[in-house]
């Protein structure tokens, strides 16, 4: 499905009504209590607290038993889902750019210990230094994000983080896949400018622009302020002998002593940050050396990754007088004064992404379920994203239903918690594609005083194998 033409108006509901439907084909078994749970998520009462309590809605017409089996049992066609979501309208920036937000956000399971492939996951405590790790799911999203301010973002893609996975490398397939349908949907075509995937500072940059080097994306990403790159080596003086220098002088973040001048310095007044000083220096590399992730490399040389390193120095913070610089690397050379602006704003529409998780998880309820299979956690992140995507989509069609204490939305742009608490007026007039249930019975249960005599296995926390690759380490051993 595509609902991408440029040149003709778009008209919101038949994007919607046509979305819908696609979601419903999407969904292989238990489609009907699938999609109707997913319509209990969109016009439910508050925020979601707890998954049962959806089955009292009443666009969902079935009970709580066939909630929980939908989830448990249903089966949703998650590659033609994928290209659903790359087909809808995107948003672009004014000379008609993708950008592209690539962060992990957690789904905390410290209980669970029959869950399996949980990971320690970073997590921020309520002071400065009380970071913890805690057993959860991660999972990577990419979005496609807006060129303003604002709390909306375009979900295209999500994928659960295993123990056995480089997360590296499974993110530079999980955006190159990404860009591969939106090449075939249409929403980059050969001329248009590059796409510009923006990631943070857990990410290494680096790596991924070298992983992504075939594709026409440009990495934006911020760098630790204690990191150490380098210049390119200087050219050999004529006549001299000897092996030529791998690489230049340093440049240290946190050592003003090793800063030449920059090549390039602009200022920009900004409304909430006061002024917006941006310096940049251009072919600046890292040390590559051969131990984890470049253990493996190929034989010979290591690779020189260059790029722009770009400085981004603002007067204040809200609550943060003498805010400390912000460091990001572009995977490209030779920026201009208009690239570096378009840079550093750029990676502050990355923000936008947590608005969206934060809708995700204290409105929608995405990590709301205590739910054991991984694959049943999976289901329910697609139904969550699939449910935003609809809210996005009808938010030129909700009315503001707003409470007397609040305000009225700026330039009527509503926010996703908003444009939710409208949708159930639009719901009745959006195709129901859901066959109605069919009367039944509860079945009989487990016998009056009988114990469960098959206790769930408990699996461990952490970086682990392959299933299949341990058990052929284990029985190679034994043999």
């Amino acid at each position: 499905m595509s609902l991408l033409n440029r040149d003709v108006p778009r008209d919101g509901f038949a994007e919607l009504s046509c979305f819908r439907t696609e979601v419903y084909a999407c969904m292989a078994e238990r489609r009907d209590a699938l999609f109707e749970l997913g319509d209990a998520l969109l016009c439910a009462d508050g925020p979601v607290k707890t998954l049962v309590e959806l089955s009292l809605a009443p666009e969902y017409r079935r009970g709580h038993g066939a909630l929980y089996g939908g989830l448990n049992c249903g089966r949703l066609d998650v590659a033609r889902l994928r290209r659903a979501l790359a087909g809808l309208p995107l948003p672009r920036t004014a000379e008609g750019r993708l950008v592209l937000a690539v962060d992990v956000s957690n789904w905390l399971r410290p209980d669970a210990d029959t869950s399996p492939d949980r990971l320690f996951c970073h997590t921020y405590g309520r002071g400065r230094g009380s970071a913890q790790m805690i057993p959860g799911w991660p999972c990577s999203f990419v979005a496609a994000l807006e060129p303003g301010r604002t709390s909306w973002t375009a979900m295209l893609d999500v994928l659960r983080l295993c123990p056995w996975d480089d997360e590296i490398a499974v993110t530079a397939v999980q955006v190159r896949e990404v860009f591969q349908r939106l090449y075939a949907a249409g929403q980059w075509q050969v001329g248009d400018p590059p796409v510009l995937v923006v990631v943070d500072a857990g990410y290494d940059v680096t790596r991924l622009a070298l992983l992504l080097a075939d594709l026409p994306v440009e990495l934006l990403g911020r760098m630790r302020s204690d990191r150490v790159l380098y210049f390119p080596p200087p050219p050999q003086p004529v006549g001299k002998r000897g092996r030529k220098p791998k690489r230049g002088a340093e440049f240290k973040f946190e050592d003003p002593a090793t800063q030449p001048v920059p090549s390039i310095t602009t200022t920009t007044d900004t409304t909430h940050y006061g002024k917006a000083v941006a310096t940049a220096w251009d072919r600046l590399h890292p040390l590559l050396v051969r131990r984890s992730a470049w253990a493996d490399y190929p034989e010979g040389q290591l690779p020189v990754i260059e790029g722009t390193v770009i400085r981004l120095q603002v007067d204040h913070l809200r609550g943060n007088r003498s805010p400390r610089p912000v460091w990001l690397w572009w995977s490209l050379t030779g920026a201009t004064a208009g690239d570096v602006d378009r840079l550093w704003q750029a990676f502050l529409r990355r923000f936008d992404l947590e608005h969206t998780f934060r809708m995700m998880k204290q409105t929608l309820g995405w990590t709301a379920p205590k739910l054991r299979e991984p694959a049943a956690a999976d289901r329910w992140t697609w139904l969550v994203i699939a449910a935003h995507t609809q809210l996005r989509l009808a938010r030129p069609l909700a009315e503001d239903l707003r409470k007397p204490w609040e305000r009225p939305a700026r330039n009527g742009c509503l926010t996703p918690a908003r444009v939710r608490r409208g949708f159930r007026r639009l719901h009745g007039k959006t195709p129901q594609p859901a066959d109605a249930p069919k009367p039944s019975t509860a079945g009989p249960g487990r016998p009056t005083g009988m114990k469960n005599k098959h206790r769930a296995r408990q699996h461990p926390v952490g970086k682990q194998g392959k299933p299949h690759l341990a058990a052929a380490i284990t029985n190679s051993q034994a043999a």
